[in-house]
Formats: structure tokens, C-alpha cells, sequence
């Protein structure tokens, strides 16, 4: 069946559900069945040549820690476009056209705007909140921030921001709104090493905080956050449920000295004040990993975010010790099976290099999965050379486990970062993961069936926030997804990862759910109501509205 055929089966089925997901009530009993029992594994295929993608990642030492994409809908269609970092050789942006639930389909796109050179990763945010996405690409030389223009083309907004690109080597990036900010406050982090420096605690280029100016679309000049040790992943998370967002940076340990007070970092970054580093009299303890990436995700249901951090050996998940009155973390990983300290396949015995983390239900049972990136760095002798990605899928008692081998993304490439995202809108995350030295790979998620017929698991939904102002998309707001008893809470964000983001729908899986509730906490704080959604469809959640607005692929235009 071609595209056109596939949608107007979907929308046969949407319009039947349309009425409930239209119009958003209080409710005051439970909607849906609790999730009680963990699907098993889904199944992927790859289709990166067949799609239409040959890409490769590659470069010297500079790019060995980069290696990244960023995933997005620049064509306003709804389906994720893909652009892909080059490290040495161009970056490239795909279009998606791939068919509603079919095998995936993308077309390059021939623009030197944005197959720029120097690529480590890029993440998609629209900065002047004119609702066409834009992206901000970290470079080894000048950041670019790309103003999106609609039907994905590009132009260079730096000179129009008044934004300096710099010229290091930037391998973290995370942005947030600061109040009523007309531009949104972003926050890069710089790799570039000077062995010849002659503190040996300051070996690694200053990370840096860029705010807007009061009242215009217009930047400041960047103010410096010191000390900095190699940060590889940032992200700005509101990790008390204060409102506020504060910057989490994670460092490579390999650039501390002896006498170092290197360390993972949390700043306090309030509004109209100047950025702090906690400490221990706030309740910071001192952590030392050599940090990869971040990933964000209320773990134990208890409201606040845990903070999985990757590392080379074990790696880590924290959650605050005592509640939120002090940023108090302990380690939780070995005790949900989540260090993935060494390969799950292909006998190497040395330690794994973990890299992009990610959480998201791939088989749609309600219980919240985590994908997590490995590769050897270069040829480090210390650490596993065969180093395959992970994939972990949750349980009902919050434990996790491994299962790529049974998924069937199991490679030996060097991973870094990747994306897990509804590429075809059939309900069903893929998985996109960029290799350094390799090609990339793009498995398509065919469920419990398989290439030529895919199955659906559980049941689910596909979110989307929209609001007015500047922060369109609702950077930092809550959004809880409730089924019987059980709760699901994802924060909106941009950061964090390995040097690769992504903005569009937020994906649930209900399990046996046909129906959920959804509330939305915006970024001032204002909680919404409780609103009807039913499963297996797209909605767009706008605020004020009466209630979800049901998105039908490949009928509506954009959501």
C-alpha cells in the first residue's frame, strides 16, 4: 500500500477516537489498566544503505570524542529528518519520506548552508521562537547556530544573535528559558586541551554561559564557567522540582591532575543571577567518572529525576539521598542492573566505553527502557575494543535488563551518539546511532514482527507541547502520563546525551492501556488538568486549549 493508502487507514482509525482526544476534562477516576508485566524484547532491522543513508563519521583525535545527530522535523510534515555530524568529512541532513509503518526512506539534501565541515554533533531548538526549528551545530572551530526557514532550509543566525561561534573544540551543549527571556539561555562545553599550560588542573578550555539581553533577541557576551575539565555532556534539568534549571556537566576524568579538585558538576543557574558551583556545605558530594554522557528520567517514581551518567567502566545512576532540599546524590546502578561495566557480547574482558544514554519504552509496556551507546575511544589499550551498545529494557520492579543481542542491534562498530525516535509514526521507536570511523546505523523497530511484517506491541501515544511566546516548544515543562495507578514523568529538555538531541514527539508506551491521562506542568510552573488521551494516536497538547488536539499522519500538514 503506498503512502497516501496507509494514511487514510490511519485516518479511519484516528477519527474514531477523535471525539475523546479533541476535548479535555478533569477526571477523578482512574483511566487505563496498570502496567504489571514487562514485554519481551523488540525486534530491529537495519536499513541504513536501504533507507537511502550512507554516512560515516570520521577524524583525528578531536572527533574521536564527538560523533553525533540531531533529530527533528525541518519539512513540517511531522516525520523526523535526520542531520548527521561528519566529523572531518560534511555533515549531511536527511529528509525522512518514509510511508506510514513502512520500511524506512530518507533523501539527502544537497545545501552547503548546512554540509558544514568540523561537525561533532548538533542539537535541534528554535531559538527565535517562529515555530520552524533550528539548529545549533558544535564544531572543532566556530559553533553555528542554523536559523530553520521552513521545507528544511538553513541560513547562518550567528551575526543576527550576535552569538560568538568561538573556535575551540565543543563536545556538550544544553539550553533552557530563564523567565520571560525573548532567546533562550545555552550553554556550551569545550574539549580543547593546552598540555603546555602551566596549571596542570586547567588543561581544558573554559565551558561557557550565554544569556540573552534583556528585552531583545539578542546574546551577551558569554560569561565563563570555571573551572572546566573536558566536559563531554551537559544539561539543564530541573532536579528539585523548584522551577528552576540548573546545569549538571559531566567531565572526562583523564584531564585531572594529582592534586585536582576535578569532579562532576552541578551549577545553580537562577535568573538575574550570576552562575554558582555547588559545594559541599549545599550537600554536593564530590564524584569523580570519566564522564560521557547524561540521561534524565524520574526512575523511581517519586517525582524527581535520576541522573544516568556514562563513563568508561561502570556507570552511573544517581538519585537524590534525603529528597530535595540539597543536591545529595547516590548511586543506584548496580542495584537496577545499569552499570554495563563490561561488553553483554563478544568475550572482551576489559572495561566498556559508554557513551549516548537514552530512556524510552521501545516495546511499548509501560515500563520505561534505556539504550546506551559504547566504542572503544580509539585504539585504548585498557578498555574493550569489541564494545557493543546496550540495550536494557525496564521491569515491573524497577530492575532492567540487557538484551541487544535479542533485539538485533548487536554491532561492533564504535558508537557514540544516537537517537531512539518514531521515524516511520508507526508507534514504534528506531534507533539511529552514529559510529565513529563507520558508517552510520539506522535499525528500524518491527516489534514482535519482522522486515515484511511488523507487529505492534503494547499500546501508546506520541506527545507534542506547544505554547505561546518565545519557548514554543515548552523547554522544561513536566508532562506525567498516568495508567490505573501507575505514573510516567518526562521533562521537556534540550541537552544532555553524547552530542546529539532531538525535539518532536515525546513517546509513551501504555502497555494494556487504550486510554491515559496526561498533565502538563508548563516552565513558569502553572499545572494543567488532567486530560483524556487514547492510545495509538499523535496528540498536540496546547496550553489553554480545551484539550489535546488529535495530529493525524500524513492528513495534517504539522503539528
Amino acid at each position: 500500500m503506498n503512502r497516501r493508502g496507509l494514511a487514510s487507514v490511519a485516518a479511519v482509525a484516528v477519527v474514531a477516537v477523535s471525539v475523546l482526544g479533541a476535548v479535555g476534562f478533569w477526571l477523578t477516576r482512574p483511566i487505563g489498566s496498570t502496567p504489571t508485566a514487562a514485554l519481551d524484547a523488540p525486534h530491529f532491522v537495519e536499513e541504513a544503505i536501504a533507507s537511502g543513508i550512507d554516512h560515516a563519521y570520521d577524524g583525528d583525535f578531536a572527533f574521536a570524542v564527538g560523533g553525533g545527530l540531531a533529530v527533528f522535523d525541518c519539512s513540517g510534515d511531522g516525520f523526523p529528518d535526520l542531520y548527521l555530524a561528519g566529523g572531518n568529512g560534511p555533515a549531511t541532513l536527511y529528509r525522512n519520506k518514509s510511508p506510514i509503518g513502512g520500511d524506512l526512506r530518507f533523501v539527502a539534501i544537497d545545501d552547503p548552508t548546512i554540509a558544514l565541515t568540523g561537525v561533532e554533533g548538533a542539537y535541534p531548538l528554535d531559538v527565535d521562537g517562529d515555530g520552524n526549528v533550528d539548529l545549533v551545530v558544535l564544531r572543532d572551530g566556530e559553533n553555528v547556530v542554523l536559523r530553520g526557514l521552513g521545507d528544511c532550509r538553513f541560513e547562518p543566525a550567528n551575526t543576527a544573535l550576535a552569538l560568538d561561534g568561538g573556535d575551540l573544540v565543543t563536545t556538550a551543549f544544553s539550553a533552557t528559558w530563564e523567565n520571560d527571556a525573548m532567546l533562550p539561555t545555552l550553554a556550551f562545553g569545550n574539549y580543547l586541551v593546552d598540555p603546555d599550560h602551566p596549571d596542570p588542573d586547567h588543561l581544558c578550555s573554559d565551558n561557557q554561559l550565554v544569556r540573552p539581553r534583556p528585552g531583545v533577541d539578542r546574546y551577551d557576551p558569554a560569561i565563563s564557567l570555571t573551572p572546566a575539565w573536558c566536559a563531554l555532556s551537559m544539561l539543564f534539568s530541573d532536579w528539585d522540582r523548584s522551577g528552576r534549571r540548573d546545569l549538571r556537566v559531566s567531565n572526562d576524568r583523564h584531564y585531572y591532575s594529582d592534586l585536582s579538585d576535578g569532579q562532576e558538576q552541578l551549577w545553580r543557574i537562577a535568573p538575574d543571577e550570576p552562575p554558582r558551583l555547588y559545594g559541599e556545605a549545599d550537600g554536593w558530594v564530590l564524584y569523580r567518572i570519566w564522564g560521557m554522557g547524561i540521561a534524565s528520567q524520574d526512575v523511581n517514581g517519586d517525582g524527581y529525576p535520576e541522573a544516568y551518567l556514562t563513563s568508561q567502566g561502570p556507570n552511573v545512576l544517581q538519585t537524590l539521598l534525603s529528597g530535595p532540599s540539597q543536591p545529595m546524590f547516590r548511586d543506584i546502578a548496580l542495584k537496577r542492573g545499569v552499570e554495563a561495566t563490561r561488553p553483554s557480547s563478544g568475550g572482551d574482558p576489559l572495561p566498556s566505553t559508554s557513551w549516548h544514554p537514552e530512556f524510552v519504552d521501545v516495546n511499548n509496556d509501560a515500563f520505561m527502557d534505556l539504550f546506551v551507546s559504547k566504542g572503544n575511544v580509539a585504539e585504548q589499550a585498557d578498555f574493550a575494543t569489541m564494545d557493543p551498545s546496550d540495550l536494557f529494557l525496564g521491569q515491573p520492579d524497577g530492575t532492567f535488563v540487557e538484551v541487544a543481542e535479542a533485539a538485533g542491534i548487536l554491532d561492533y562498530a564504535r558508537g557514540r551518539g544516537a537517537s531512539l525516535a518514531d521515524l516511520n509514526l508507526d508507534g514504534l521507536p528506531d534507533l539511529v546511532e552514529v559510529n565513529y570511523g563507520d558508517r552510520v546505523n539506522v535499525w528500524r523497530n518491527v516489534g514482535a514482527g519482522d522486515a515484511e511484517r511488523p507487529l505492534p506491541m503494547g499500546h501508546w501515544i506520541g506527545l507534542r507541547l506547544v505554547e505561546t511566546g518565545p519557548n514554543r516548544d515548552a523547554i522544561g515543562a513536566w508532562v506525567e502520563v498516568r495508567m490505573g495507578d501507575a505514573t510516567t514523568s518526562r521533562e521537556m529538555i534540550v541537552g544532555g546525551g553524547h552530542v546529539s538531541g532531538q525535539l518532536g514527539w515525546l513517546h509513551f508506551g501504555l502497555g494494556l492501556s487504550e486510554e491515559a491521562q496526561v498533565r502538563v506542568t508548563w516552565p513558569d510552573g502553572e499545572t494543567g488538568p488532567w486530560q483524556r488521551v487514547t492510545a495509538d494516536a499523535f496528540a498536540v497538547i496546547e496550553r489553554d486549549a480545551p484539550g489535546p488536539r488529535v495530529w493525524q499522519p500524513g492528513i495534517d500538514r504539522g503539528p
